[in-house]
């Protein structure tokens, strides 16, 4: 069940995608934002549209900050790949943006999927809604949430003493927990429901996901993953294996997709689909 809604999800976003962007001009940075957000996942926007299910809400309407948070991914995976951040030249085994077209276009093409987040959360079919979509995306995106995550993982490179665990828990929340946070706690905020399960859920999930993404740069093939591996450990930067161990991460990995799932307690068997989300994101290859 969990496939097949994912596979659906990321189906109805591609086409979200191709409609929209296929409405803007036909300039090199539209093919740019269309080749960034080619691929992937899907994890994000799937995040919405099963917290929408959940509390009722209608396909039609969710996919809108669905497609919204898509959006904001690539455009952070953009950016984090240009030579100034990360230095990629691969992503979801295609060439990165700079590389197939330049610095300049995709620093434009990031910008320019970073305003289009926000103009497709607050679609006027979202409804009352799109106020608090807006304002609580502009705080996982900045620098009370991913930017923040990314300035702090930047400094440890060159810092004279590695993380802590602690640290790096703190960093990774923002990094990679906090656009996941925001996709599962959608749906209830559209509805006007608690969002407290889904946040819990969301935050040991996104952590266990980073866990995951560390376990794969250690252990996973770049023609498997679609990106680079062996990078942290060539950087010397501390991780979860590199302060857990392998088993240890996978270990603590594995304890969090728990935490996750007790979180949704409430919901009892309406959320077995998000349960089933929480286990794939320690199992995947990539």
């Amino acid at each position: 069940m969990f496939s097949d809604r994912l596979a659906q999800a990321a189906t109805q976003i591609q086409s979200q995608f191709d409609t929209v962007l296929n409405s803007l001009d036909d300039v090199p940075v539209t093919h740019a934002m269309a080749h960034a957000t080619q691929g992937g996942k899907r994890l994000r926007g799937f995040l919405v549209l099963e917290s929408a299910r959940l509390h009722g809400l209608d396909a039609a309407t969710a996919i809108w900050p669905a497609t919204g948070i898509e959006a904001m991914h690539a455009y952070s995976l953009v950016h984090d790949d240009l030579p100034c951040m990360d230095n990629d030249d691969m992503r979801r085994g295609q060439p990165t943006v700079h590389v197939k077209w330049d610095e300049a276009t995709a620093m434009l093409a990031g910008d320019a999927l970073h305003a289009l987040s926000f103009e497709l959360v607050t679609h006027d079919t979202v409804g009352p809604a799109r106020a608090d979509l807006a304002h609580t995306l502009a705080l996982a995106a900045g620098q009370r949430g991913m930017v923040l995550g990314q300035a702090l993982d930047i400094a440890a490179e060159t810092a004279d003493v590695p993380l802590t665990l602690d640290q790096i828990e703190y960093l990774q929340r923002g990094k990679t927990g906090a656009l996941i946070e925001w996709s599962a706690c959608a749906g209830a905020r559209m509805a006007g429901a608690d969002t407290s399960p889904l946040r819990t859920y969301a935050q040991a999930m996104g952590l266990a996901f980073q866990i995951a993404d560390d376990v794969l740069d250690v252990t996973g093939d770049a023609s498997t993953v679609g990106k680079a591996t062996g990078k942290d450990a060539d950087a010397g930067k501390a991780t979860f294996v590199s302060l857990l161990g392998l088993d240890g991460a996978k270990r603590r990995a594995a304890e969090l997709v728990q935490s996750a799932c007790d979180a949704l307690d409430t919901y009892g068997p309406d959320a077995d689909v998000l349960r089933e989300t929480a286990a794939f994101v320690i199992r995947r290859e990539k």
